[in-house]
């Protein structure tokens, strides 16, 4: 039994109207200009990690507004160029770098790299931000697109990608990104801002549908931008946030993605409601599939495993 949202029959046509304001467009290029104007000073680092047919790097690399990123890298101990993957991480939820992930997917086959999200891992976050926000991310510079949290990590996945691509193991024509609930909506904005992935897979993706969102998410993070209205009840203020937030919506990016895309979601996900997933699904124009789990939250989904394994498999062909 479904615990709240859309019946799935109503879920399978909810197709909200996009947000995105005349600019949309235009912020993105600039962002990616000003992105490109950093350069990307890449360091590796050995780390002696207990495995066998696996090399393990400490990865960093400079972004936008010149904070440093890092994160795990691993890549398989055999002659490559090897397929890649760029992982995003969920939200405040990237335990020990989740190294083991990484390597994990290296013994896939996979040349792997995941991002730690600034301020969340150990990635600095140099942008500068006025005006209060409350606890965590999601209204952090939220009053202004320039300076709002999420413009800098989407810039980050991207250039994540660009680094990724110019290692000379790495098979340039085939690298993809993956991600769950935060990493799910990392690697669709960064393919839609990049041409470097050539496949997307994506679990319950989050950073959709906002205005939805904060009226059925039962649970963090949504409900951040609930209590940042409840401390400011400026009708004024809370139409800014919303026009902050159109820049960022999966919905108005979606139509930019260009690669096969497979997502998947529970219908008891009290995080990432359905209707929000469903609502950049339905807005994504390309080769694409949706797999949908009754009886499941945001968790693990072992069914799931074995579609996304397939599915890289097909795609990147390791």
């Amino acid at each position: 039994m479904q615990l709240y949202d859309l019946p799935i029959e109503e879920l399978k046509t909810y197709k909200p109207k996009k947000t995105a304001r005349p600019d949309f467009s235009d912020f993105w290029k600039v962002s990616l200009e000003e992105l490109r104007q950093v350069e990307a000073k890449t360091a590796l680092e050995p780390y002696n990690y207990p495995v066998k047919g696996v090399k393990v790097y400490r990865l960093t690399y400079q972004s936008f507004d010149h904070s440093r990123i890092e994160g795990w890298y691993a890549v398989p101990d055999q002659i490559g160029p090897h397929p890649a993957l760029v992982r995003f991480h969920g939200y405040n939820a990237s335990y020990d770098g989740g190294v083991h992930d990484i390597v994990n997917w290296a013994l896939h086959g996979y040349a792997t790299f995941g991002m730690l999200v600034r301020g969340q891992g150990g990635s600095e976050d140099k942008t500068v931000t006025t005006g209060a926000q409350a606890l965590g991310w999601m209204t952090k510079g939220v009053l202004s697109k320039e300076t709002y949290y999420y413009r800098g990590v989407y810039l980050d996945a991207v250039r994540a990608l660009d680094v990724i691509q110019s290692f000379p193991e790495v098979d340039e024509h085939r690298i993809g990104v993956i991600g769950g609930s935060q990493g799910g909506a990392l690697a669709v904005a960064a393919a839609a801002l990049s041409d470097i992935p050539k496949v997307v897979v994506a679990d319950y993706p989050y950073l959709s549908n906002f205005e939805r969102a904060v009226d059925v998410a039962l649970e963090q993070p949504y409900l951040e931008i609930n209590s940042y209205f409840r401390r400011n009840s400026d009708p004024e203020l809370e139409e800014k946030v919303f026009e902050t937030l159109s820049y960022f919506d999966l919905i108005n990016l979606a139509g930019w993605v260009k690669q096969p895309t497979l997502m998947a979601i529970g219908l008891i996900d009290q995080i990432t409601p359905p209707s929000t997933v469903f609502a950049v699904y339905n807005h994504l124009e390309t080769d694409k599939d949706l797999k949908v789990y009754r009886y499941f939250g945001h968790e693990y989904i072992p069914a799931f495993q074995t579609e996304k394994l397939a599915f890289l498999q097909k795609h990147l062909k390791i």
